[in-house]
């Protein structure tokens, strides 16, 4: 029996990821400083110093967030019909997440936890050069494991968007796993962000293999690329994406991406735009890409609305697009 293809499927994008509250707030570089923080990296910290840090902050913002969730938001602005599994905890904040993603019109079937730890929070702190440093505590997040995989919605999504950040626990792992079989099952694509330079230090091989194996669409910024396959130069970097056969998009800040597949290399410049916050750039440049390729427009086109969406994102505080996207597309 022939497999349905993506122009049959009932969701554009289906995103996989870590179910975040996110805090966002404004801080110095002396602040990086107290709290012993790495600038603009992520840092995975315990409950008490979660409360610790969450109570030092002033003036903050609070919204639903996660990755793959933030990369659903501004897809489903761009039009897409969005889904998305993750877990949360049967608790106010997760239900403000699930309320938060529905609002939008982002589908949200995943059960919460019942009787576990809390739902995850990140703290976000953005010095005044636009530069983020993310501190999570994952909570009830990293339970997400192969059960709470929903066939039905991998089945009818025409890519499934699986978000590095989510790959430390061995379950997620599992799940991932899971939802590529299923999707390439029924005739569907699997799509990978990379998150963060520091998860690929610490899953190298495990990405790598996953992407040789279960993806067929990579997102990665520089560093991301840089550290995956631990060269010093971007341009052996693209080489080495190239060399696996995907579809990637490599991201690189002010100088634009560079969309690596179909035996060739295209350039896409950045859309201007000033900086106030990068909180979520790339997570908004995968949601303008994908919300394209869903409209079966040109790779340099689908580069051009990730860009777009990028600027957006990072033009103010929080990783949720506050403009008309459609608009700014063209669409």
């Amino acid at each position: 029996m022939a497999q349905p293809g993506p122009a049959s499927a009932a969701l554009d994008i289906l995103g996989i990821g870590n179910a975040i509250v996110d805090v966002v707030a404004s801080a110095t570089e002396a602040t990086l400083a107290e709290w012993g923080m790495a600038k603009g990296g992520m840092a995975l910290i315990d409950t008490q110093r979660a409360e610790a840090i969450h109570a030092s902050l002033t003036a903050s913002v609070q919204t639903g967030g996660g990755s793959a969730a933030n990369t659903c938001a501004v897809a489903a602005a761009l039009g897409a019909k969005v889904g998305y599994l993750g877990k949360v905890a049967d608790d106010e904040p997760g239900r403000t997440f699930a309320e938060d993603l529905k609002a939008l019109g982002i589908r949200f079937p995943t059960a919460p936890l019942k009787g576990g730890d809390p739902t995850a929070r990140c703290l976000i702190l953005v010095t005044p050069d636009g530069q983020r440093t993310m501190n999570t505590y994952l909570g009830a997040c990293v339970t997400f494991g192969e059960e709470d995989v929903d066939q039905a919605s991998v089945e009818s999504a025409a890519v499934t968007y699986l978000e590095g950040y989510l790959f430390d626990p061995p379950a997620a792992q599992a799940a991932f796993r899971r939802a590529a079989a299923v999707a390439h099952g029924a005739g569907r694509r699997v799509a990978l962000t990379l998150s963060d330079a520091f998860c690929v230090g610490r899953h190298r091989s495990a990405f790598l293999d996953l992407i040789t194996r279960d993806c067929d669409i990579v997102f990665a910024n520089e560093a991301e690329a840089l550290s995956l396959f631990q060269v010093n130069d971007v341009e052996e970097a693209t080489r080495a994406f190239a060399a696996t056969g995907k579809l990637v998009a490599l991201t690189r800040s002010e100088k634009g991406s560079r969309i690596i597949g179909g035996g060739g290399v295209i350039e896409v410049p950045a859309a201007p735009t000033t900086v106030i916050d990068s909180t979520g750039a790339g997570d908004a440049y995968a949601a303008g890409f994908l919300a394209a390729h869903a409209r079966a427009l040109p790779l340099a086109e689908c580069g051009r609305w990730g860009s777009v969406a990028a600027s957006e994102a990072i033009s103010h505080f929080g990783a949720r697009p506050q403009a008309d996207l459609k608009a700014l597309v063209g669409a």
